[in-house]
């Protein structure tokens, strides 16, 4: 159950439900609980009178008092009662401890392997869980965007903006980014792929420590690059380029109508040139202008590299799909004269030789999946094992890089797993990213393996 507070009433402890887009508000989800004053800064900074709360997931300190214990009235007297505690655990440990000549007490013992087993998975569930909740509040509110383009062209601009501004404030945050694969994408197939690429383009540009501004518009580009598609019949929206067809033709139209749109809805000129050269080429073999890598944008290099590498985990015809370490390798490969090099060979450092997403057999020959790698360490991602003995709603996943020799041996593809593996690691149909602080995962020995 909820009800609604007084925003000059909001105390530390409180879990309260914001009823806003995700991009009217620069916290992670909308949904969290108060974990300092600052947040209820922000939040009477937001022009709100009142806001939901559940008072059954909150969590108000105790004040500790000489008639006895009654629920927190703010921050200061949440000091308090933790420092009249510490007082009185200090004076229950001086009346505990042995007098001169006794014997000491025995000390409490450790947390564990198993308990701490247990917090790790807590931890690990509540950051997947995060990740799963921001990506489908900014992929509600992208479609809400899109659906908007056509009949306020304008405001649908202006929402765009918000949108990138709202992943960026997320992103501006102090330490390593780690790059996610999650359970399943949110949105439909266009949604998801637009969301996809604003955040890998996003992140490649927080590599290059590109400016607040170029970001902006770079993201804003990135979440529109194919608004044109909505002009297309439905037929022609989802082309595999790589197979000819009577609507390859039609297909390509889409970054005309698109710029067409995004001058409508009056985006910066450097968002508009994103959406124009999504499809361009370093090597001039791109669509519609055939321009060079001399005549792209910096953002517009960095969305075109990131948008074919998203099409190629979630090609059109699905069977037709690469896993995320054959896509990266064909670009490698293959299509090195149509990329910067200093982008592709960024985009390799973050997203690692075996992107998240991808499966894989270890060198003790266990198969695993790779849900997330730091870009400071790309060859060591987080791996979760294939253990018949652990239930894999129960599997923690493993730092490689604090698993002494363990490492990855080969990438498969998911139809060479055996059908036990299938079952426990389920690769994704549909990849799907977002990002998180960069954690240090479990050693080896320490998970439930």
């Amino acid at each position: 159950m909820s009800s609604t507070i007084a925003i000059e009433d909001l105390k530390v402890g409180m879990f309260i439900h914001l009823d806003l887009g995700w991009m009217s508000h620069p916290f992670p989800l909308s949904n969290f609980k108060i974990v300092s004053t600052d947040q209820i800064a922000t939040l009477r900074a937001l022009s709100l009178s009142r806001v939901r709360w559940s008072p059954s997931r909150s969590d108000l300190h105790p004040e500790i008092t000489d008639e006895g214990v009654e629920l927190a009235r703010g921050p200061a007297t949440v000091r308090d009662a933790r420092s009249h505690a510490a007082l009185a655990q200090g004076d229950a440990a001086e009346s505990q401890a042995p007098a001169p000549g006794e014997p000491a007490a025995h000390p409490p013992p450790a947390s564990t392997l198993a308990e701490r087993q247990a917090r790790q998975l807590a931890t690990q569930r509540d950051d997947a869980r995060r990740c799963e909740d921001q990506f489908a509040e900014a992929a509600q509110d992208l479609k809400c965007t899109m659906d908007k383009s056509g009949t306020d062209p304008v405001g649908a601009g202006e929402d765009a903006r918000r949108l990138a501004g709202a992943l960026l404030a997320k992103m501006t945050v102090d330490g390593d980014l780690c790059v996610r694969v999650l359970v399943e994408a949110s949105g439909d197939r266009a949604t998801a792929h637009a969301l996809n690429v604003t955040v890998l383009a996003m992140l490649m540009g927080r590599m290059f420590n590109l400016p607040p501004d170029e970001m902006l518009d770079m993201g804003t580009g990135a979440l529109m690059h194919d608004v044109g598609k909505l002009d297309l019949p439905d037929r022609a929206r989802h082309v595999d380029l790589e197979i000819p067809s009577p609507d390859t033709l039609l297909y390509r139209d889409h970054v005309a109508l698109g710029l067409a749109r995004a001058q409508r809805m009056k985006l910066n000129p450097q968002a508009q040139l994103v959406v124009a050269q999504h499809h361009e080429a370093a090597d001039g073999s791109g669509f519609p202008k055939g321009l060079n890598l001399e005549r792209m944008s910096t953002a517009s290099r960095v969305v075109a590299l990131v948008n074919r590498y998203d099409n190629l985990c979630n090609a059109p015809p699905p069977m037709r799909s690469l896993t995320p370490h054959e896509a990266l390798s064909k670009l490698f490969a293959l299509s090195r004269s149509k990329f910067d090099n200093t982008m592709l060979n960024a985009f390799i450092r973050m997203m690692g030789i075996y992107p998240p997403g991808s499966v894989v057999q270890l060198t003790d020959d266990r198969f695993a999946m790779v849900m997330s790698v730091n870009s400071a360490r790309p060859l060591k991602p987080t791996v979760m094992v294939c253990d018949p003995q652990v239930p894999a709603h129960q599997s923690l996943h493993i730092d490689l890089e604090r698993a002494g020799d363990l490492g990855i041996r080969r990438s498969l593809k998911p139809q060479q797993l055996p059908p036990p593996a299938t079952d426990y690691l389920q690769p994704r149909q549909r990849v799907a990213y977002f990002f998180d602080l960069a954690k240090a995962a479990v050693p080896a020995e320490e998970a439930l393996v």
